[in-house]
Protein backbone atom coordinates (compact mmCIF):
# COMPACT_ATOMS: atom_id res chain seq x y z
CA UNK A 1 0.00 0.00 0.00
CA UNK A 2 1.76 2.93 -1.14
CA UNK A 3 -0.50 5.55 -0.42
CA UNK A 4 0.04 6.64 3.09
CA UNK A 5 -3.15 7.77 4.11
CA UNK A 6 -4.65 5.30 6.92
CA UNK A 7 -8.49 6.09 6.66
CA UNK A 8 -9.90 4.59 3.32
CA UNK A 9 -7.32 1.63 2.25
CA UNK A 10 -8.04 -1.79 2.74
CA UNK A 11 -5.30 -4.77 3.31
CA UNK A 12 -6.13 -8.29 3.51
CA UNK A 13 -4.34 -10.30 6.14
CA UNK A 14 -7.14 -12.99 6.81
CA UNK A 15 -7.19 -12.00 10.87
CA UNK A 16 -10.10 -12.58 12.95
CA UNK A 17 -10.82 -8.86 13.01
CA UNK A 18 -11.38 -8.89 9.23
CA UNK A 19 -13.58 -11.81 9.40
CA UNK A 20 -15.83 -9.87 12.20
CA UNK A 21 -19.47 -8.68 10.81
CA UNK A 22 -19.12 -5.01 9.86
CA UNK A 23 -21.82 -4.17 12.37
CA UNK A 24 -19.65 -5.49 15.45
CA UNK A 25 -17.33 -3.40 14.06
CA UNK A 26 -19.07 -0.59 13.68
CA UNK A 27 -21.12 -0.96 17.06
CA UNK A 28 -17.56 -1.83 19.38
CA UNK A 29 -15.64 1.04 17.67
CA UNK A 30 -18.52 3.59 18.54
CA UNK A 31 -18.30 2.30 22.15
CA UNK A 32 -14.57 2.76 22.12
CA UNK A 33 -14.58 5.74 20.60
CA UNK A 34 -16.60 7.49 22.99
CA UNK A 35 -14.50 5.66 26.09
CA UNK A 36 -11.64 7.93 24.51
CA UNK A 37 -13.94 11.14 25.72
CA UNK A 38 -13.66 10.05 29.42
CA UNK A 39 -9.95 9.62 29.66
CA UNK A 40 -8.40 11.82 31.70
CA UNK A 41 -5.77 10.14 33.86
CA UNK A 42 -2.55 8.75 33.04
CA UNK A 43 -3.32 5.12 33.55
CA UNK A 44 -6.40 5.49 31.89
CA UNK A 45 -4.63 6.70 28.74
CA UNK A 46 -1.85 3.84 29.21
CA UNK A 47 -5.07 1.06 29.24
CA UNK A 48 -6.47 2.65 26.43
CA UNK A 49 -3.09 2.36 24.45
CA UNK A 50 -2.37 -0.84 25.31
CA UNK A 51 -5.90 -2.25 24.02
CA UNK A 52 -5.54 -0.38 20.70
CA UNK A 53 -1.53 -1.98 20.40
CA UNK A 54 -3.28 -4.94 21.15
CA UNK A 55 -6.02 -5.14 18.13
CA UNK A 56 -3.31 -3.72 16.31
CA UNK A 57 -1.31 -6.61 16.42
CA UNK A 58 -4.84 -8.94 16.20
CA UNK A 59 -4.82 -7.24 12.84
CA UNK A 60 -1.63 -8.73 11.58
CA UNK A 61 -1.25 -5.60 9.83
CA UNK A 62 2.41 -4.05 9.45
CA UNK A 63 3.00 -1.58 11.92
CA UNK A 64 4.43 0.76 9.18
CA UNK A 65 2.01 0.95 7.81
CA UNK A 66 -0.07 2.94 10.75
CA UNK A 67 2.85 4.94 11.45
CA UNK A 68 3.42 6.21 8.08
CA UNK A 69 -0.19 6.63 7.70
CA UNK A 70 0.62 9.35 11.07
CA UNK A 71 2.96 11.41 9.11
CA UNK A 72 0.29 13.44 7.12
CA UNK A 73 -0.76 14.43 10.57
CA UNK A 74 2.31 15.47 11.93
CA UNK A 75 1.24 19.41 11.24
CA UNK A 76 -2.23 19.12 12.97
CA UNK A 77 -0.72 17.23 16.16
CA UNK A 78 2.14 19.73 16.15
CA UNK A 79 -0.22 22.79 15.81
CA UNK A 80 -2.54 21.14 18.56
CA UNK A 81 -0.02 20.61 20.89
CA UNK A 82 1.29 23.92 20.62
CA UNK A 83 -2.14 26.20 20.33
CA UNK A 84 -2.64 24.26 24.30
CA UNK A 85 1.17 24.74 25.47
CA UNK A 86 0.67 28.35 24.58
CA UNK A 87 -2.76 29.37 25.49
CA UNK A 88 -3.33 27.28 28.29
CA UNK A 89 -3.98 29.06 31.79
CA UNK A 90 -2.27 27.72 34.89
CA UNK A 91 1.53 27.88 36.35
CA UNK A 92 3.87 29.97 33.88
CA UNK A 93 7.14 27.81 33.55
CA UNK A 94 8.98 30.24 30.66
CA UNK A 95 7.55 33.05 28.96
CA UNK A 96 8.30 35.63 26.18
CA UNK A 97 6.26 38.89 26.26
CA UNK A 98 2.81 37.49 25.69
CA UNK A 99 3.45 33.61 25.15
CA UNK A 100 3.22 31.53 28.07
CA UNK A 101 3.83 27.76 28.67
CA UNK A 102 2.40 26.63 31.55
CA UNK A 103 2.67 22.62 32.93
CA UNK A 104 -1.17 22.34 32.92
CA UNK A 105 -0.97 23.48 28.80
CA UNK A 106 1.56 20.90 28.22
CA UNK A 107 -0.31 18.41 29.98
CA UNK A 108 -3.10 19.12 27.91
CA UNK A 109 -1.06 19.41 24.74
CA UNK A 110 -0.11 15.87 25.42
CA UNK A 111 -3.64 14.62 26.16
CA UNK A 112 -5.01 15.94 22.81
CA UNK A 113 -2.27 14.78 20.65
CA UNK A 114 -2.48 11.33 22.53
CA UNK A 115 -6.43 11.03 21.92
CA UNK A 116 -5.91 12.06 18.38
CA UNK A 117 -3.50 9.21 17.69
CA UNK A 118 -5.63 6.79 19.32
CA UNK A 119 -8.81 7.93 17.41
CA UNK A 120 -7.35 7.80 13.54
CA UNK A 121 -5.42 4.55 14.52
CA UNK A 122 -9.00 2.91 15.30
CA UNK A 123 -10.51 4.93 12.45
CA UNK A 124 -8.08 3.23 10.12
CA UNK A 125 -8.30 0.19 11.72
CA UNK A 126 -12.18 0.18 10.86
CA UNK A 127 -11.50 0.82 7.37
CA UNK A 128 -8.08 -1.30 6.87
CA UNK A 129 -10.38 -4.87 7.89
CA UNK A 130 -13.17 -3.80 6.03
CA UNK A 131 -14.38 -3.77 2.61
CA UNK A 132 -16.27 -0.78 1.19
CA UNK A 133 -19.27 -2.18 0.18
CA UNK A 134 -18.93 -4.42 2.91
CA UNK A 135 -18.71 -1.98 5.62
CA UNK A 136 -21.74 0.18 3.68
CA UNK A 137 -23.77 -2.70 4.12
CA UNK A 138 -23.50 -3.01 7.23
CA UNK A 139 -23.79 0.63 7.87
CA UNK A 140 -27.26 0.13 6.11
CA UNK A 141 -28.23 -2.63 8.58
CA UNK A 142 -27.68 -0.78 11.79
CA UNK A 143 -29.48 2.08 10.59
CA UNK A 144 -32.64 -0.46 9.68
CA UNK A 145 -34.79 0.94 11.85
CA UNK A 146 -34.34 4.18 10.45
CA UNK A 147 -35.86 3.09 6.93
CA UNK A 148 -39.03 2.64 8.77
CA UNK A 149 -39.34 6.48 8.91
CA UNK A 150 -38.57 7.12 5.26
CA UNK A 151 -34.90 7.79 5.81
CA UNK A 152 -32.86 6.90 2.77
CA UNK A 153 -30.60 4.88 4.77
CA UNK A 154 -29.36 2.94 1.40
CA UNK A 155 -28.16 6.63 0.37
CA UNK A 156 -26.57 7.63 3.22
CA UNK A 157 -24.85 4.55 4.16
CA UNK A 158 -23.01 4.99 0.83
CA UNK A 159 -22.53 8.07 0.84
CA UNK A 160 -20.30 7.90 3.47
CA UNK A 161 -18.53 4.89 2.19
CA UNK A 162 -17.83 6.54 -1.12
CA UNK A 163 -16.91 9.94 0.54
CA UNK A 164 -14.30 7.83 3.24
CA UNK A 165 -12.87 6.16 -0.02
CA UNK A 166 -12.31 9.26 -1.72
CA UNK A 167 -9.83 10.37 0.92
CA UNK A 168 -6.72 8.22 -0.55
CA UNK A 169 -8.21 8.64 -4.27
CA UNK A 170 -7.97 12.63 -3.98
CA UNK A 171 -4.16 12.23 -2.98
CA UNK A 172 -3.65 9.45 -5.18
CA UNK A 173 -4.86 12.35 -7.93
CA UNK A 174 -2.63 15.21 -6.07
CA UNK A 175 0.23 12.88 -6.64
CA UNK A 176 -0.34 12.17 -10.16
CA UNK A 177 -0.19 15.97 -10.92
CA UNK A 178 2.89 16.19 -8.50
CA UNK A 179 4.45 13.48 -10.55
CA UNK A 180 3.56 15.24 -14.22
CA UNK A 181 5.46 18.44 -12.87
CA UNK A 182 8.68 16.86 -11.74
CA UNK A 183 8.60 14.64 -15.44
CA UNK A 184 8.50 18.46 -16.76
CA UNK A 185 11.15 19.67 -15.04
CA UNK A 186 9.24 21.46 -11.79
CA UNK A 187 9.64 19.95 -8.64
CA UNK A 188 7.59 21.68 -5.72
CA UNK A 189 9.49 19.60 -2.84
CA UNK A 190 12.66 21.85 -4.13
CA UNK A 191 10.86 25.48 -2.87
CA UNK A 192 10.87 26.68 0.36
CA UNK A 193 7.97 26.45 2.71
CA UNK A 194 6.17 29.79 1.82
CA UNK A 195 6.86 29.78 -2.02
CA UNK A 196 5.65 25.48 -2.14
CA UNK A 197 2.57 26.38 -0.40
CA UNK A 198 2.13 29.16 -3.23
CA UNK A 199 2.91 26.65 -5.56
CA UNK A 200 0.19 24.18 -4.89
CA UNK A 201 -2.87 26.39 -5.64
CA UNK A 202 -2.54 26.17 -9.59
CA UNK A 203 -2.67 22.45 -8.87
CA UNK A 204 -6.31 22.59 -7.20
CA UNK A 205 -7.78 23.54 -10.67
CA UNK A 206 -6.42 20.03 -12.36
CA UNK A 207 -7.38 18.31 -9.13
CA UNK A 208 -10.89 19.46 -9.12
CA UNK A 209 -11.39 18.78 -12.85
CA UNK A 210 -9.65 15.15 -11.99
CA UNK A 211 -11.99 14.19 -8.69
CA UNK A 212 -15.11 15.48 -11.06
CA UNK A 213 -14.73 13.64 -13.50
CA UNK A 214 -13.98 10.47 -11.42
CA UNK A 215 -17.57 10.94 -9.49
CA UNK A 216 -19.15 11.14 -12.78
CA UNK A 217 -17.31 8.02 -13.77
CA UNK A 218 -18.69 6.75 -10.38
CA UNK A 219 -22.07 7.56 -11.13
CA UNK A 220 -22.31 6.21 -14.94
CA UNK A 221 -21.19 3.36 -13.03
CA UNK A 222 -24.01 2.99 -10.27
CA UNK A 223 -26.47 3.84 -12.95
CA UNK A 224 -25.27 1.02 -15.30
CA UNK A 225 -25.69 -1.31 -12.53
CA UNK A 226 -29.58 0.02 -11.85
CA UNK A 227 -28.55 0.61 -8.18
CA UNK A 228 -31.26 3.51 -8.11
CA UNK A 229 -32.11 4.38 -4.69
CA UNK A 230 -30.81 1.39 -3.42
CA UNK A 231 -34.33 0.60 -1.75
CA UNK A 232 -35.28 -3.09 -1.61
CA UNK A 233 -32.14 -4.35 -3.02
CA UNK A 234 -30.50 -7.53 -2.21
CA UNK A 235 -27.25 -8.77 -1.11
CA UNK A 236 -25.27 -11.55 -2.04
CA UNK A 237 -23.65 -12.12 1.53
CA UNK A 238 -26.28 -12.06 4.48
CA UNK A 239 -24.67 -10.70 7.39
CA UNK A 240 -25.17 -12.81 10.90
CA UNK A 241 -24.14 -12.65 14.48
CA UNK A 242 -21.36 -15.11 15.50
CA UNK A 243 -20.33 -15.86 18.57
CA UNK A 244 -17.39 -14.03 18.48
CA UNK A 245 -19.32 -10.76 17.18
CA UNK A 246 -21.01 -10.81 20.75
CA UNK A 247 -17.39 -11.32 22.82
CA UNK A 248 -15.82 -8.30 20.64
CA UNK A 249 -18.87 -6.42 21.65
CA UNK A 250 -18.78 -7.41 25.38
CA UNK A 251 -14.79 -6.83 26.03
CA UNK A 252 -15.45 -3.50 24.19
CA UNK A 253 -18.44 -2.65 26.58
CA UNK A 254 -16.14 -3.48 29.69
CA UNK A 255 -12.91 -2.18 28.65
CA UNK A 256 -15.21 1.53 27.81
CA UNK A 257 -16.68 0.81 31.55
CA UNK A 258 -12.99 -0.19 32.59
CA UNK A 259 -11.82 3.48 31.17
CA UNK A 260 -14.93 5.22 32.81
CA UNK A 261 -14.04 3.43 36.48
CA UNK A 262 -10.59 4.92 36.10
CA UNK A 263 -11.55 8.05 35.48
CA UNK A 264 -13.91 8.38 38.54
CA UNK A 265 -11.64 6.67 40.85
CA UNK A 266 -8.66 9.23 39.60
CA UNK A 267 -6.21 6.60 39.20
Amino acid sequence: MANPVLIGQYVETHSIIHRLDPRTKLISLFIFMLSLIWLNTGISYIVASLFVVMIVGITRIPVVIFWRGLIPLVVILLFTFVYNMLFTEGSIIWSWGWLHITIEGLENGVRLVWRIILLVILAAILTLTTKPLTLAYGLEKLMYPLGKLNVPIEQFSLMIVIAIRFIPTILEELERILLAQKARGYDITTLRLPQRVLAYIPILVPLLFMIVQRAEHLSDAIDARAYGKGKGRTSYRQLQWQSIDYIVMIIAILIALGLLLLNIMKI
